[in-house]
């Protein structure tokens, strides 16, 4: 997946008054800050608690039909060491330092971090998409009515250039479903649903994804949070 852009608006409120000798009170960054529809899913689902890990361990799984598909992450959020786990193989690199021996490994774990954290990742990734927020969008998989948010990614750097995903939320900011459009193309290449929401130390995370048009499910277990 990749790294995202925000294009953030901060809207400054100024506030006139009376002359008076006593002095009013200041207006803290926070109070005066209007959050970007991409800040309201990510503290939704307890962004503000990130800066309190240490590490995040998880284990991304896909079953597909009669196949069974697993790998094994432990992140270190400070020093951005991971290990990825397989039953064949142990391997450890710092996220810093990813050279052409470690590429195949760190897509593979931006690809399960992205299914695991897409909220904080609308955050942190904040310079390499645009985005448009719709009301009133029916969505995919359970027809409802919804909010719309659709993020492009730039066709510069990443592991998917060009990509997009349409995420599909409710009035709480909390995502139900999403697509992925490979190189923003009309047609979905996969929809999938949100659901079996787990919080983890203030950390709110989505475990199940499926498909309504295949026999498909990915999902995590084992999921630490120190």
């Amino acid at each position: 997946m990749k790294k995202l852009i925000i294009l953030s608006i901060l809207i400054s409120s100024v506030f006139t008054g009376c002359k008076t000798d006593k002095k009013e009170p200041k207006i803290s960054v926070a109070e005066d800050k209007e959050l970007t529809v991409l800040e309201k899913i990510a503290n939704a689902n307890g962004f503000d608690n990130w800066n309190d890990l240490q590490s995040i361990k998880f284990t991304f799984n896909v079953d597909r039909d009669t196949e069974h598909f697993e790998r094994t992450w432990l992140w270190n959020t400070k020093s951005n060491d991971v290990t990825m786990m397989t039953r064949q193989d142990t391997i450890s690199y710092n996220r810093k330092s990813v050279d052409s021996t470690m590429v195949a490994t760190d897509g593979g774990f931006v690809n399960d971090k992205f299914w695991l954290l897409a909220p904080y990742q609308l955050v942190w990734d904040q310079k390499s998409f645009t985005y448009k927020h719709t009301e009133g969008v029916e969505a995919p998989i359970s027809k409802t009515t919804m909010h719309k948010l659709t993020t492009v990614y730039d066709n510069d750097g990443g592991y998917t250039p060009g990509d997009a995903y349409d995420y599909y939320f409710g009035d709480d900011f909390i995502i139900k479903e999403w697509v992925y459009r490979k190189e923003n193309q009309s047609e979905p290449n996969m929809t999938t649903s949100w659901e079996d929401y787990k919080k983890l130390k203030g950390l709110n995370i989505g475990m199940m994804h499926k498909r309504p048009d295949a026999d498909f499910s990915l999902y995590f277990t084992g999921v630490e949070v120190k």
